[in-house]
């Protein structure tokens, strides 16, 4: 099998391949907002973020970056991980390049010029760039492997409306497309189960990113918040059961291109928040269900797409 045990080209083979051993993300929080937010867009935010906004698992910014990493990286210890020296920075909360560059920049070197990072990954909106901050990220680039991970949800506009996306679709092409020029690798994040979305919907946006010059995926299931505008609307919205979830994940597997890294396939809803669906809480067990799925299946990442080409 192309990827070590896997039948998909997943985010851990990926960075042992890259990085010649196993390698642990940290979530961080830079201290930023969003123009869904700030009233740039809106003071809602998108209907189904929760007041932490997309870093409900990051380390919250009481400290500084070198002392998050550093909590970070003994926090994984102290659970058992068995962790080498090298760690990916994560920039989670809300949108990581909705700041000026001065203030970014001393965030992401502090975060580079930590022994024990070896890259950077900055979560952020499509709309949160300018010139400044495209020649930052390609400095850091330039030092430290750099990817960053869009907020794209859907191709779809209608649902987009739904969801205050508060961007167009020629936005993200338009930030690809400067990205790519620099050699940026870039992370696109979709949500399946999108209210109004239909499976065929989803395969859409997965033929649309096998073609649009990203790196990396992440495929999360949809999850009601407590909290969220989103939950306003949970007894008219289709809610997937674990086995419809894990059908769909097969078939995205499917129609996805074998050369785009796979950076989730599911997600982490807080259990003091989630409402629904429940069972996503057994992460282990859904992962393991669409492990047993696939080899029954004898589905892998890509096969699908080619016997529609052929």
């Amino acid at each position: 099998m192309r990827w070590g045990d896997k039948p998909y080209y997943s985010l851990d083979y990926y960075l042992k391949e890259k990085f010649g051993e196993k390698v642990y993300k940290i979530a961080l929080d830079g201290g930023m907002t969003c123009p869904n937010r700030d009233g740039t867009l809106d003071t809602r935010g998108c209907i189904f973020c929760s007041s932490g906004g997309s870093g409900d698992f990051a380390v919250h910014k009481k400290t500084s970056v070198t002392e998050q990493i550093n909590d970070a990286i003994t926090l994984l210890k102290s659970h058992g991980k068995k962790t080498g020296s090298k760690y990916i920075s994560y920039f989670q909360s809300y949108s990581n390049t909705y700041a000026s560059a001065d203030y970014l920049r001393s965030l992401y070197m502090e975060a580079l010029n930590h022994p024990d990072i070896v890259g950077l990954s900055i979560g952020t909106r499509p709309d949160c760039f300018d010139e400044e901050i495209y020649t930052l990220i390609s400095e850091c680039n330039s030092i430290k492997p750099v990817w960053i991970e869009l907020g794209l949800q859907t191709i779809h506009e209608k649902t987009a409306d739904f969801i205050r996306r508060g961007y167009p679709l020629s936005i993200f092409e338009e930030t690809v497309r400067r990205l790519r020029s620099l050699n940026i690798d870039i992370v696109t994040h979709i949500i399946l189960g999108l209210p109004g979305e239909t499976t065929e919907d989803i395969i859409e946006t997965i033929h649309y990113l096998n073609h649009a010059n990203i790196q990396g995926i992440k495929l999360q299931l949809l999850h009601i918040l407590k909290g969220t505008d989103l939950a306003d609307y949970l007894p008219d919205i289709k809610i997937y059961t674990e086995e419809e979830y894990i059908n769909l994940l097969v078939r995205c597997i499917g129609e996805l291109s074998p050369d785009i890294v796979i950076h989730r396939l599911t997600g982490d809803g807080p259990k003091d928040l989630l409402l629904a669906p429940l069972w996503s809480l057994n992460k282990r067990h859904v992962l393991n269900n669409l492990a047993h799925t696939l080899k029954k299946e004898n589905m892998y990442q890509g096969k699908l797409l080619y016997h529609t080409i052929m």
